[in-house]
């Protein structure tokens, strides 16, 4: 039986969610229903696309196989309703699976063109928005945050270098128990940048800045404002032009609420007030703004991946800024300026109420690796987006093995 969590525990959850890195509790992880082991038989889509830089047959029979199983094992044991995977590695092959179900009631099979809510994979656009303000030398990543935004607890020694690699010391809004309750008592309501900042405003900082490695979604609204008050734009607009056309990003988007193109899985999440599993699909992102309310799929994702990674957007020098990377106090995992870095694979991963996902590149290999799912609800105490991504590079870059995850403090 699920025990009815209260409102400091809903925060810790929903702090975990968007900000993505960082896992929920551990606790009973709530079964999906529908989501059952025996539809794989029925659902499974499994195919392996040649692509430029990938010969064909894939990864071969004996890879294949492996991680077929791999993906198939954490699925199972984690609940997972519904799961894409694409994995492309040059000179060696690719592999594309969608497994289980996007739709528990309807059993309808998942599969690879599904469009899925990013999270806070967000920040790597928001952040590149803002480098190229640096590059546009309109912006210094020194500069205080005071200059662009009133109100900030300790703004004139936090800077906008502190914000970008989680390092201010501010309180994160999502952690604020009394956010939790207003956004999952309306899980339809529209929120301003402003009101979501408020809720971590009133408590106090955490560290002095530059001290210490926090993952707090405020960092990345004060990021949006400073976008949208250097350039003259809405933030989704200066992403657009700047970041999504360039990159030719077609199917990737800044929703305006909770609007949502088809095909999309249907999302599950057990962050509710009372602590059942609900279907978070049509939930308005607008709470995670420039922290995490973007939507994407997998030829977007799989196309991002390796030019956030090297920096196609940014001079050299910015992209060297960006992948300065520092300890974030979990073994193999260091952050930089709205990227990490995890055993080697350069990206980010998301998490929002119903989905995961997980974007990352491997300079070593030039390999590219993106997770999607449908549901966010942890298995002992992990996101399950991290289990399966640390299942798939164990299998084919045992050397590298990526474990997105870091302890909340």
């Amino acid at each position: 039986m699920r025990r009815t969590p209260h409102r400091r525990m809903l925060a810790a959850t929903l702090f975990a969610a968007c900000a993505a890195l960082i896992p929920t509790a551990a606790a009973p992880a709530a079964a999906v229903q529908s989501a059952r082991a025996d539809d794989h038989d029925r659902h499974d889509l499994h195919t392996r696309h040649h692509l430029d830089d990938c010969p064909p047959g894939g990864l071969g029979p004996e890879v294949t196989a492996r991680l077929d199983k791999a993906i198939e094992d954490v699925r199972r044991q984690a609940d997972i309703p519904g799961v894409v995977v694409g994995l492309w590695m040059p000179g060696k092959g690719s592999y594309v699976r969608a497994t289980g179900v996007a739709d528990t009631a309807t059993r309808r099979p998942m599969t690879a063109d599904s469009y899925v809510r990013i999270g806070s994979e967000t920040k790597t656009f928001t952040v590149t928005a803002l480098l190229e303000l640096v590059d546009d030398h309109r912006i210094r990543l020194d500069d205080p945050i005071s200059r662009y935004v009133h109100g900030v607890p300790n703004g004139h020694r936090i800077t906008l270098r502190h914000l970008a690699e989680m390092r201010s010391g501010l309180f994160p809004y999502s952690a604020d128990p009394d956010f939790a309750h207003d956004l999952l008592s309306d899980p339809q309501r529209s929120f301003t940048p402003r009101e979501v900042l408020a809720y971590g405003f009133r408590h106090p900082n955490t560290f002095a800045p530059g001290t210490q490695f926090q993952y707090s979604n405020s960092n990345l609204i004060l990021l949006g404002l400073v976008i949208e008050k250097v350039s003259g734009q809405r933030l989704a607009d200066f992403i657009d032009a700047r970041v999504l056309h360039p990159a030719r990003l077609h199917d990737t988007l800044f929703p305006q609420g909770a609007e949502f193109p088809e095909p999309h899985p249907r999302g599950y999440t057990n962050q509710t007030l009372t602590g059942a599993v609900a279907d978070a699909t049509d939930w308005n992102p607008s709470w995670a703004w420039a922290a995490g309310a973007m939507i994407s799929n997998l030829h977007d994702l799989r196309r991002w991946a390796p030019i956030v990674a090297t920096g196609t957007l940014l001079t050299p020098q910015t992209q060297a800024e960006r992948l300065k990377t520092l300890p974030t106090g979990h073994p193999g995992l260091s952050y930089g300026l709205g990227i990490f870095n995890a055993n080697g694979w350069i990206g980010h991963n998301g998490s929002i109420p119903g989905y995961e996902t997980v974007t990352v590149y491997l300079p070593s290999q030039k390999a590219t690796l993106v997770i999607m799912i449908n549901t966010d609800i942890t298995s002992g105490g992990q996101e399950p987006s991290t289990l399966l991504a640390r299942a798939v590079t164990g299998v084919v870059t045992p050397g590298n093995v990526y474990d997105g995850a870091v302890a909340a403090r």
